[in-house]
């Protein structure tokens, strides 16, 4: 593995402060990025992710914005390319998770998903394809979920808006090759992270004694799997939504 494999890339991570996009923030700095990290509201925990990233990355800051408003989108995208040039690398972690029972699923919690999951993707990839259309180059991984690809009876809203995350994948992925820009996405299973916990501990144990491994992932383990997509051993991959869950979502072949 190239120690410095994103040496003079500047990379963007939302929901860069905590759990997977934390992970992934601190791999790409390891291996020479200047990194992004947007959070919403917790800037404490900002600063000190940015102190971590600092003994690692060529340089990092952390950007305040919701990804779901979009004109906090294009500020985030403005600071970031202000302070750390143009934006090679996208990874859009920022995601929202409410468990409710389908036959209660509200318009409110409804739209609030779909104003993070789904408008606040498209916010975040618009706001930075012109550059790498121009430029010739762009690498984009977006978080999807295991939740996309089988039955949630109590995340109805959760999954319909991962799902569209990986459609949007496959169609950027054919529009955009030819600019020399690859967009893939990642469907996590169960993972350490604050949002798991959204879910009752019954849940966990139903979910890893299902799980072939037997345990939730870490998000260590996503990381090492979206370095992987963003870096040049993956170079003839493009539009693929890869599964991380312990065995637990099988696709076929």
């Amino acid at each position: 593995m190239t120690e410095q494999a994103f040496a003079g890339k500047t990379a963007l991570v939302t929901g860069g402060t905590r759990g997977i996009g934390r992970a992934v923030a601190l791999r790409l700095a390891a291996e020479g990025a200047r990194v992004a990290v947007n959070y919403v509201s917790n800037r404490e925990q900002a600063d000190t992710t940015v102190a971590q990233l600092g003994e690692r990355a060529q340089a990092a800051i952390a950007v305040q914005g919701d990804v779901a408003n979009r004109d906090d989108v294009q500020r985030i995208v403005t600071e970031t390319r202000d302070a750390l040039g143009p934006i090679d690398i996208l990874v859009h972690s920022a995601g929202l998770s409410i468990v409710e029972h389908a036959t209660d699923v509200t318009w409110e919690s409804w739209r609030r998903t779909m104003d993070v999951n789904l408008d606040g993707t498209f916010h975040m990839v618009y706001a930075v394809k012109d550059e790498m259309i121009e430029r010739g180059f762009g690498r984009i991984v977006l978080l999807s979920s295991v939740a996309a690809l089988r039955e949630r009876e109590n995340q109805v809203h959760y999954s319909a808006s991962k799902a569209a995350v990986i459609a949007m994948t496959r169609c950027l992925a054919q529009a955009w090759a030819k600019h020399n820009i690859r967009v893939n996405s990642l469907c996590p299973g169960l993972i350490d992270t604050d949002m798991a916990y959204t879910l009752a501990p019954e849940t966990h144990e139903h979910i890893m004694a299902n799980t072939p491994m037997g345990r939730m992932g870490r998000p260590e383990e996503v990381a090492n799997v979206i370095r992987f997509l963003l870096s040049d051993e993956s170079s003839f991959m493009t539009g693929q939504s890869v599964v991380t869950s312990g065995g637990r979502v099988m696709l076929p072949g």
